[in-house]
């Protein structure tokens, strides 16, 4: 079914409200049902053993004696997970990495499991498995990895991307490409030139639920998964493809999610206990400790990316172009081309070319981490942004300004922008005061701009209406972000009724059609949309049994404010009908009053923003602190500001500690030295300012509401915007991140040699 979704100026009475958000009560009072907090009758405790190396054969698992272990009922090896998709790399490579076959290919591989009747005897049998190990050369730096005598990492990849096709196998999984022009004519007519080289560091999400799991698989083959996740649906395709399950044979139910800005969208250890499950003939539960966390679960990338920047002396950019080095870990992604396509995205451009690199390494499968890859092209980008503004003695917003792109701007990636908000972003930050504060001694100021694609995606939603008026919104995407009072409040303005009236609920895989998983800031803005249109099909129902019980042709009523009017002058003498009144008829006007609707979201409108930080750093020591923080973001319409303001600052709140401290340390043998809050330390509410925030709505024309997704852009400035800050600041150029103290004196003490 088709819908009109061209934006109109229209007025809203509940959208754009500050309303109590729903979860809140049980959040705050613990009665609130998280991954761990699922329990059944009989249910087992569920471990795994992970490998202690970075790459090493496995010749031999003996399980006998844990077999025998009073308590243990049921013991796991890559035996009982077989191939059942041969041919599918990308299911092989999930299996793979749920459970090593042939070899581990990182410290924290999985190479068995148990369940048993407590933790302790589980703990107890993964010490009774014994497991023998050929160490193999490992390699975990991206760099080292594209080497010609690197080891190995999958003898089955082959360079996608490059002609002719490669006959050896490499740890280059894939080149792309992006781009138009001619570069080497547009550095030739530039009077400035910068080339620069950048490092980041592999990070972790740092949610504070670990990946947690209730998985119960009978000999009939129908089973169910409780399961903290991003998307429950794409849980139940994979596991069921994984296992060889018809998917209507897997119910699985969502939890409340305790974080997880994209790296609760891969399965990890699911799989498994629905595997041990099967064995045991009983549920079995798998909580991952954080040290699991880290080890085994989905980081995203540590990049190596040089920057290339021409302009000329009136300021305007002639070329620009930038090699990205992605690490993937052992599976072949898309991380190194994202980086690639989101690296010019701020600016108009005439000549420009981004070569992005995925590359394997002995590391933990890549998973997304907000705005996925376009954080460390960012840094890079921005960071040499500067760099050319300042020698040709411009004002870095100007600059910028000078260069945005704009409606109608060919993106570096390819398409050709509608409207966009890169330029009203600059133009606020132009203007905050934030911009005229006076630095002390040691402080510095930065600023930096971030792009995020968005999508949209496939959506199924059902609404219906209770006989009391009250209203139920049943969406099938996870609520990751505070979408569930987003939703209410759609559902309430298309209804014209108040928003307490509505309650939105997240269903189980046995009650909706597929929904996709909530990631790329698709939320508010695919479900918004079937949200709207389930409620406008929910009005055309209300406005046919309103005319069956006011005896007038359905195409005499209109639906105003949450009522049915008669129009025309011969129904002038009938009082108009409210939703609660139609509700109490509908057992005798035609049954339930509902609506449904399944959309395919497309055009979810690109998002920009720009950040402005005041950093402070101690020269002696090279601790830096953060002294202030503005976020400016086109969030096209604000459903609700609350969620909108909160997610800005959580992905600053982010970006700062990826910026300053956050990094994966791994140790000569390739194994992870950090793998815990105490070691890999994320900021606390001392590390932070109050992060200010500037809401900017410049319509989404492909949606009803002009909404935009918000979740992700917010993380791909900062780290450029504090690099901008601390160089600065110390007047040294820092090009790796995190920028950390010894990073900083390292950076002083070379130019004080230099």
């Amino acid at each position: 079914m088709a819908h009109d979704t061209s934006y109109t100026d229209q007025k809203f009475n509940v959208v754009g409200t500050r309303v109590k958000r729903p979860d809140g009560v049980d959040k705050v009072t613990g009665r609130a049902r998280y991954g761990a907090d699922a329990s059944a009758p009989g249910q087992l405790v569920g471990l795994i053993l992970r490998s202690p190396h970075a790459h090493a054969r496995i010749k031999k698992i003996d399980t006998a004696r844990a077999e025998k272990l009073k308590g243990v009922k049921a013991v796991v090896t890559s035996a009982d997970m077989p191939d059942l998709n041969v041919g599918n790399r990308d299911l092989f490579a999930v299996l793979e990495n749920c459970m090593a076959r042939d070899r581990a290919l990182y410290d924290g591989h999985a190479v068995a499991a148990v369940a048993a009747v407590d933790m302790n005897t589980a703990k107890q049998a993964l010490k009774l498995i014994k497991v023998s190990y050929e160490k193999l050369p490992h390699v975990t730096d991206v760099d080292e990895a594209m080497k010609p005598d690197a080891p190995i990492i999958q003898d089955w990849v082959f360079t996608v991307g490059v002609e002719p096709t490669p006959k050896k196998p490499s740890n280059v999984s894939m080149r792309s490409e992006f781009g138009h022009g001619d570069v080497e004519a547009g550095f030739a007519q530039a009077d400035v030139v910068i080339e620069k080289s950048y490092k980041t560091e592999q990070t972790h999400q740092g949610y504070i639920e670990p990946h947690a799991c209730l998985a119960s698989l009978g000999p009939d083959g129908q089973g169910e998964l409780w399961v903290t996740t991003q998307g429950h649906f794409v849980f139940r395709n994979t596991c069921a493809a994984l296992l060889g399950l018809e998917v209507s044979r897997l119910k699985v139910t969502s939890s409340e999610i305790g974080g997880g800005f994209g790296g609760k969208t891969h399965v990890w250890m699911e799989p498994v206990a629905l595997v041990l499950s099967r064995k045991a003939n009983r549920p079995v539960k798998v909580v991952m400790s954080r040290d699991e966390v880290f080890r085994a679960s989905g980081p995203t990338c540590s990049t190596s990316i040089d920057v290339k920047i021409g302009a000329t002396r009136d300021g305007k950019i002639t070329a620009a172009s930038a090699e990205l080095r992605y690490q993937d870990g052992p599976y072949p992604a898309i991380w190194g081309m994202l980086g690639a396509m989101t690296s010019y995205a701020c600016y108009d451009l005439k000549n420009v070319k981004t070569v992005g690199y995925d590359v394997l390494v002995n590391r933990p499968k890549v998973a997304a981490y907000r705005a996925p890859s376009a954080p460390m092209a960012a840094f890079a980008v921005e960071s040499t942004v500067d760099l050319v503004a300042a020698e040709l003695g411009m004002d870095p917003v100007d600059f910028r300004i000078l260069n945005a792109a704009k409606e109608g701007t060919r993106a570096s990636y390819g398409p050709t922008y509608g409207p966009i908000g890169i330029g009203p972003t600059l133009e606020a930050v132009k203007n905050h005061p934030h911009m005229r504060a006076k630095l002390k001694k040691n402080q510095g100021r930065g600023m930096a701009c971030g792009f995020w694609f968005n999508f949209g995606g496939q959506t199924c939603t059902d609404l219906n209406v209770g006989i009391d008026g009250s209203v139920t919104l049943t969406v099938g995407t996870i609520d990751v972000g505070g979408s569930r009072a987003a939703l209410g409040l759609i559902a309430a303005e298309e209804l014209g009724i108040p928003y307490d009236m509505v309650k939105t609920n997240v269903a189980d895989t046995a009650s909706l059609g597929h929904n996709d998983m909530t990631e790329g800031s698709r939320g508010t803005f695919s479900s918004g949309m079937a949200a709207i249109f389930a409620a406008r099909e929910t009005i055309e129902v209300l406005r046919q049994r309103a005319a069956v019980m006011l005896d007038v042709p359905v195409e005499a009523i209109e639906w105003k404010e949450g009522q049915a009017v008669a129009t025309g002058l011969e129904h002038s003498n009938l009082a108009p009908l409210t939703l609660k009144e139609i509700a109490a008829k509908s057992p005798t006007t035609g049954g339930p009053i509902a609506g449904h609707n399944e959309v395919v979201a497309d055009n979810a409108g690109v998002s920009f923003a720009s950040h402005i930080c005041d950093v402070e750093v101690d020269p002696e020591t090279g601790a830096t602190r953060v002294i202030r923080y503005t976020v400016v973001q086109d969030a096209g319409k604000a459903i609700h500001p609350d969620y909108v303001e909160g997610q800005f600052q959580g992905g600053a709140a982010q970006g700062i500690g990826w910026a300053l401290n956050e990094e994966y340390i791994y140790g000569k043998d390739g194994c992870l030295q950090n793998a815990g809050f105490l070691d890999y330390r994320i900021p606390v509410c001392s590390d932070l300012p109050f992060i200010d925030t500037q809401i900017l709505e410049i319509p989404n024309p492909n949606h009803p509401y002009g909404v935009r997704g918000v979740g992700e852009t917010s993380i791909v400035p900062p780290l450029a915007a504090i690099g901008n800050a601390v160089s600065n600041a110390v007047g040294v150029r820092l090009n790796h991140v995190p920028m950390s103290p010894p990073r900083i004196l390292k950076a002083l003490e070379e130019a004080a040699n230099s």
